[in-house]
């Protein structure tokens, strides 16, 4: 078992940044792939990026190229996303998750947290 925390989400202004971070227990916490999800009101889940369990692997939706990074720390057993240059639309619901397959679809991914809010105003 996996538990998932997130934090770090809140209302921003268009063209700044936020840090998110996801504090996960479970002792395989270091094997798996950690993912990035997101969910706006009426829209489907989307995947936004993941990382490795190394961490030397990772993989963006098009969306947030440039904009977001993710990285990990094991030693600390969390996730970030580093969010810069936010927009409107990337106003949602962020979730983390963990997965022994990894890539884009929700399916592959097994653990949830329960998700922060992101608020871009224009």
């Amino acid at each position: 078992q996996v538990q998932l925390v997130e934090s770090g989400g809140g209302l921003v202004q268009a063209g700044g940044s936020l840090r998110l971070s996801c504090a996960a227990s479970g002792r395989t916490f270091r094997t798996y792939t950690m993912g990035w999800f997101r969910q706006a009101p009426g829209s489907e889940r989307e995947f936004v990026a993941a990382i490795s369990w190394g961490g030397g692997s990772t993989l963006y939706a098009d969306s947030v190229k440039g904009r977001f990074t993710i990285s990990r720390n094991n030693a600390k057993i969390t996730v970030y996303l580093q969010m810069n240059s936010l927009k409107p639309e990337d106003t949602a619901v962020y979730y983390c998750a963990t997965s022994s397959e990894g890539g884009m679809p929700p399916l592959r991914y097994d653990y949830w947290g329960q998700g922060t809010q992101v608020t871009v105003s224009s």
